[in-house]
């Protein structure tokens, strides 16, 4: 009986394992790509820099939680195309990209975007409608979960369509979710030309606390998905 119970224990707790290993994520640390390096100094910090620092600490933490995790480069300078970025997502099968990028303007604070129409690049018209709905499930189970960690830190500026940024207008959608034949977030985790978002971000406290609320949005979509 004693030998049964401990099968059962065992069973359970691989199956629990196997469930969390099903969900999987491709961290898309923003840049270099054919558009911008993403080396611009703004306050002292370059976005390609900030982006690959939280995006290896959002790593860590959803692989600590059960989570797989595929990126999009293995390295920080490494140059990878927004079109091959979307495809390495869509070749592993994941269960959502997130790209992260940091802002650069006259605003504060944090804004996360998805696709909400189609767009055209290289005479490719996409996402599918399938896609669009599926960006619009995961984005609003993410956003809630992911803003709540930064209350009382940064500005929330809100979710968005992706066709509100300076390349959606043009294309219609970003050429990431253009591309994309998995759900699909871009977060603008603050406007490096804003001092105050700067200083906040160039702590390595506050690199934290981005990863652990980015880290939260994704563990509630897998939540919602169980």
């Amino acid at each position: 009986m004693r030998i049964f119970s401990k099968l059962i224990v065992v069973s359970i707790v691989v199956f629990m394992a196997q469930v969390a290993l099903a969900f999987s994520v491709c961290i898309d640390p923003g840049h270099p790509s054919e558009v911008n390096s993403g080396e611009t100094v703004s306050n002292g910090l370059q976005e390609v820099k900030i982006c690959w620092q939280v995006s290896l600490l959002l790593k860590k933490k959803l692989v600590e939680a059960g989570v797989k995790v595929v990126m999009t480069k293995t390295s920080e300078l490494q140059l990878v195309t927004n079109r091959r970025r979307a495809e390495i997502a869509n070749e592993n099968k994941v269960d959502m990209a997130i790209r992260l990028h940091a802002d650069a303007g006259s605003g504060t604070g944090f804004t996360a975007y998805y696709p909400r129409k189609q767009g055209i690049k290289f005479g490719v018209t996409g996402p599918s409608k399938s896609v669009l709905e599926a960006c619009d499930r995961v984005a609003k189970i993410f956003h809630p979960a992911f803003a709540k960690g930064l209350t009382g830190e940064l500005r929330n500026n809100g979710l968005k369509g992706d066709e509100s940024t300076f390349h959606g207008r043009i294309q219609g959608a970003l050429t990431g979710s253009i591309f994309s034949k998995v759900p699909v977030l871009l977060i603008e985790m603050c406007f490096l030309t804003n001092k105050k978002d700067a200083d906040w971000i160039r702590q390595e406290k506050n690199k934290e606390k981005m990863a652990s609320a980015l880290a939260a949005g994704i563990l509630t979509v897998r939540n919602a998905k169980r």
